[in-house]
């Protein structure tokens, strides 16, 4: 599989690094752009301010030029929390996507959305600041009525960016529960 894996807000760390290592050693083909420039930072409103600095309009562009190569081989978008948002627009844009990983985000869905039983899979804390409950089931409904096939992952106690070793959220077995179900549905496509 061919996958575009899009980094947090936090920027390309290492566990970004090590997801897409974990994907290729898999069998996948990954790549994973640098939509901050080689910027990283230490917390998510370090992050925050400079991704707003940006602009929401740039970094999809930036996102754009970097799948724009691949997308004629049926990508699957995938992201962590901000990049889940960024895989997100992408892959509902994108007639040929293959399918829609979601870790830890999601992102508004244009009313005009259509694609045809792509599926999708969000892997969320539970709870999460970002993605509460009536965010997820209205985005849900609408993911449903835009023609994706979506299945929904909630992990109790974890923290907000739960798969990355290098942060407070992390929680090991929601991570490897999250990578195990993760794989799975990769295989499926």
């Amino acid at each position: 599989m061919n996958i575009m894996l899009f980094h947090s807000t936090y920027g390309l760390r290492p566990a970004v690094r090590e997801a897409a290592d974990r994907l290729r050693a898999a069998g996948h083909e990954v790549w994973t752009p640098d939509l901050f420039e080689g910027h990283t930072f230490e917390t998510v409103e370090e992050g925050t301010a400079f991704n707003d600095g940006i602009g929401k309009d740039e970094l999809l562009k930036r996102a754009v030029l970097a799948a724009a190569p691949y997308s004629e081989r049926g990508l699957v978008y995938a992201g962590f929390s901000l990049g889940a948002s960024i895989a997100q627009t992408l892959a509902l844009g994108d007639e040929k996507a293959r399918g829609l990983l979601l870790l830890h985000g999601t992102s508004d869905i244009a009313a005009t959305a259509s694609v045809d039983d792509l599926p999708v899979q969000l892997h969320v804390a539970e709870p999460d600041q970002f993605e509460t409950d009536d965010w997820l089931s209205s985005w849900y409904l609408q993911m449903g009525r835009a023609g994706a096939d979506v299945e929904v992952y909630r992990y109790a106690g974890a923290g907000h960016l739960y798969t990355d070793p290098g942060l407070p959220d992390y929680d090991e077995e929601a991570a490897e529960a999250t990578w195990r179900v993760a794989f799975g549905f990769l295989d499926s496509l």
